[in-house]
């Protein structure tokens, strides 16, 4: 009887094997709406592009910080508990704590001509600086009394930008006020920068980094942004080593006293050597002429990739959204937040909230573990970068990857993640600087899937294909976890890794116009394309900020794999993938191609297809090939 069944199971899976070449074919969902890919932009364009984009993220940032700003003191407003000086001052200084850059607060009880100023860690200021704060003050307090609200415009004062903003009560009884430092502009600025390739990065000759040209390794001088998407970039006396044979500690000891080298750090079945007097080249000769090594490389440092938006924030929803379709509370939402109903977010909502058990790691440069608007949605995480610390985010990238997958959401303040319940699992691989080593990024990938992350999102890249990252990338595919990469920002068709590896689904940006981002890399590998620019999400310091890259496009994507695999949990990583890619809405020429690869996700579409009662017919025989499979186990295994 076991015999016939085995017969039975292989017969089958015969039969699935052509019907798997028939009907699990990659292919987009619809025929392109108007959406065109844009040209490359040439070297000068691009600069100028970039520059333009930055600064349009700039003022996107200063309206998000006021939008925020007026929210707090409505809510301090409608607080019917908060009437008395006392009550205002340790309210006010409570919030003061968690928001540090409302430097300064007063509340007014406009019947009584009564005020109550609640200083927070105000900088030293000269007469000149503290004059301008009180004339916007005494505007403000003039605009109050007649009901009406109050804005200044942008000053400085202490090297610091400021702002002033008054509400109102509603029924004209009160007011409040509060000075705002604005010091996140500049962050933002420096930030972008970096991330946008506008000046050299990282520079060489701090820690000891050298560039080379991606194709063919001989090195190369970043002096300019745009040098940038030639280069990849390595630590100079560093090494990565794969051996044909384990060594033994004694000839891991013979080779550190031979290149004058610490004890090498191992991860997986590589190691990475690093030397005090040898530079990558004499490394590289001295392994392949005295051991046999299945390959050599150089210890790459990858970087991130975001950039900033093209033009001023979008205040409507895009065309063909579902407006009236689960529209959250959350305060900077409709207004700007554009991203999520483009690709259908609202309506999945219907479908999938996410769930606690799928986790979504974050490999980044760490998170605001302290941000409300990431509040209980956060795991253990890790940080590489310094063992024995929390994996606090010190650049504001990876917070603002972070609240794009999941900030909370309908909790009245900020903006609304993709998904409600998935948990993010913070984990540091990139430094104060924003860049990591392939050591770092590879030990992040495998902590998360050891740790149990089902999705890892990764918006960072390099140009240099590393077997000891690819390494890494294929021990989590083949445990079962969804990666997501962004494809880079250079605006141009060089692979991009960790993006381009086979196991990973490379993610481009597309505009509110559905349009290629001109920043986004392209080519063969690119899977699909998701929102990128002119995104809002979370900033550290409990604020928000507005960025764009495919920093910002790769959450959106990963964010709906955790969507996918709360609702049918049954699905492996490829079929994941596959069912984002199937359902994916076709822009450009029609079908696959270079600048959208299948098209730009639609989460209602692809939950709508996993959620059905039965499975869907394409994804019926990878389904049952896995139930064979575990069949064939089982008989073998009673069979010995």
């Amino acid at each position: 009887m076991k015999s016939r069944t085995l017969w039975s199971i292989i017969g089958a899976v015969s039969v699935l094997g052509a019907l798997l070449i028939l009907l699990f074919i990659p292919g987009s969902k619809q025929p392109a709406p108007t959406a065109e890919p844009s040209r490359p932009l040439k070297p000068q364009q691009e600069k100028k592009a970039k520059h333009f984009t930055m600064l349009g993220d700039i003022q996107a940032t200063d309206q998000l910080n006021r939008l925020d700003a007026r929210g707090h003191l409505r809510k301090m407003l409608n607080n019917d508990a908060l009437r008395s000086a006392g009550q205002v001052k340790a309210y006010t200084q409570k919030e003061q704590k968690m928001h540090k850059h409302f430097q300064q607060v007063r509340w007014y009880n406009l019947k009584e001509n009564k005020m109550a100023d609640i200083q927070g860690q105000l900088p030293k200021m000269s007469k000149q600086d503290k004059d301008r704060i009180a004339h916007h003050f005494q505007l403000a307090q003039q605009k109050l009394k007649r009901g009406e609200a109050y804005d200044s415009p942008k000053f400085n004062a202490a090297g610091q930008p400021y702002f002033v903003v008054a509400e109102p009560s509603k029924d004209g009884r009160y007011g409040a006020a509060a000075l705002v430092n604005q010091g996140v502009l500049q962050e933002v600025s420096n930030h972008q920068k970096r991330n946008l390739r506008l000046i050299p990065y990282p520079k060489e000759g701090k820690f000891q980094v050298e560039s080379i040209h991606a194709d063919t390794l001989s090195d190369i001088t970043v002096k300019t942004g745009h040098d940038n998407e030639k280069a990849s970039h390595f630590y100079e006396n560093e090494i990565v080593v794969s051996f044909q044979n384990e060594p033994s500690k004694q000839q891991l000891l013979d080779i550190s006293k031979e290149i004058s080298c610490e004890t090498p750090r191992k991860l997986g079945y590589a190691y990475v050597f690093r030397s005090k007097d040898m530079d990558y080249l004499k490394l590289r000769s001295y392994f392949q002429q005295k051991w046999k090594t299945k390959y050599t490389e150089p210890h790459y440092i990858y970087l991130t990739n975001d950039r900033s938006p093209q033009s001023r924030v979008n205040s409507d929803l895009p065309d063909g959204a579902n407006a009236q379709v689960n529209i959250p509370n959350d305060l900077l939402f409709s207004q700007y937040q554009w991203n999520l109903p483009v690709i259908e977010t609202n309506r999945g909502w219907d479908l999938s909230k996410g769930s606690e058990d799928v986790i979504i790691a974050v490999i980044d440069t760490g998170v605001d573990l302290q941000h409300s608007d990431l509040d209980g949605q956060l795991v253990e995480g890790y940080n590489i970068v310094e063992k024995d610390k929390q994996p606090l985010d010190d650049v504001g990238h990876g917070t603002h990857v972070a609240g794009i997958i999941g900030a909370l959401v309908n909790n009245g303040e900020g903006v609304a993640g993709v998904s409600w319940y998935n948990k993010i699992m913070p984990v540091k691989a990139l430094d104060g600087s924003g860049s990591g080593t392939t050591y770092a990024v590879a030990e992040g990938i495998i902590w998360a899937t050891d740790h149990g992350a089902k999705v890892i999102n990764m918006s960072l890249g390099n140009y240099a294909d590393s077997q000891f990252l690819h390494d890494a990338v294929k021990y989590a595919y083949d445990r079962d976890v969804v990666l997501v990469a962004a494809s880079g920002n250079d605006n141009t068709e060089r692979p991009g890794y960790p993006a381009a590896y086979p196991e990973v689904l490379a993610v481009a940006a597309t505009d509110s116009n559905q349009k290629r981002a001109e920043y986004s890399n392209y080519g063969d590998y690119i899977d699909v394309a998701a929102p990128g620019t002119n995104i809002a999400s979370t900033f550290p310091g409990n604020q928000y900020a507005a960025l764009s890259g495919t920093s910002m496009a790769s959450p959106h994507a990963a964010a709906m794999a955790g969507l996918i695999r709360s609702l049918n949990p049954d699905l492996t990583n490829q079929e994941v993938m596959d069912v984002m890619i199937n359902q994916a809405v076709d822009l450009g020429d029609k079908g696959r191609d270079k600048y959208y690869g299948h098209g730009q996700i639609d989460i209602f579409q692809s939950l709508k297809a996993v959620g059905a009662p039965e499975v869907p017919l394409q994804m019926w025989p990878g389904h049952t090939l896995r139930n064979l499979e575990q069949e064939l186990r089982k008989l073998n295994g009673s069979n010995e």
